[in-house]
């Protein structure tokens, strides 16, 4: 599908760009092409003066906030480096951003993510980030279920297993939203905001 509009109050909402994250090999693009992808968003959105949303995962030293459910494939453990969820400096030293942690997958989860938008009369989202199935898709979802006209900027994102980046493109996100690439997006804010 192609992008058709976006709402007079969009908001960006960066998911997991942080030292810790892009550094780590993804697919189809590196995280490097990622972050400066959604920089790019990120510029024009508040040149535009709309939001920009920064989202980091991060979990205390003692791991009491991690998510404690048993699964097949358990967490490789807490013992993070310093700094490692830091967002990074690409995206960083913008007073006006909003940010937001969170510590499971969807940034609406245990999050004022709702709250921050909402106040601001946000009715629309455009999502980057990393992992595309995870992080990106779990906040699509609930941003979806939440009522949010949800945009995805799919080469803005990007994941450690490439077929599971394919089957959130391919197959999740056209039940959520639209997608687009980042100059589509550009080309539609400019086209919106003269």
């Amino acid at each position: 599908m192609s992008l058709t509009t976006l709402d007079p109050r969009t908001a960006l909402v960066a998911i997991d760009l942080q030292n810790g994250i892009v550094a780590m090999p993804t697919q189809p693009y590196p995280g490097t092409e990622v972050v400066s992808r959604t920089a790019e968003l990120a510029d024009a959105f508040r040149a535009h003066g709309l939001p920009v949303v920064l989202v980091r995962v991060s979990f205390a030293a003692d791991g009491g906030d991690a998510v404690p459910g048993r699964t097949e494939r358990q967490p490789r453990g807490l013992a993070f480096p310093e700094g490692w969820d830091v967002i990074v400096d690409e995206l960083s030293g913008h007073p006006g951003d909003i940010h937001v942690t969170k510590h499971n997958w969807s940034a609406f989860h245990g999050t004022d993510l709702d709250v921050q938008l909402r106040r601001r009369g946000i009715t629309q989202i455009v999502l980057t980030g990393v992992a595309t199935s995870i992080g990106v898709e779990s906040t699509a979802r609930d941003a979806y279920a939440h009522g949010y006209h949800v945009t995805l900027a799919t080469d803005a994102m990007a994941d450690s297993d490439p077929a599971a980046h394919t089957g959130s493109v391919e197959r999740v996100f056209p039940r959520l939203g639209e997608s687009g690439t980042t100059a589509e997006v550009l080309e539609l804010l400019a086209k919106t905001r003269v």
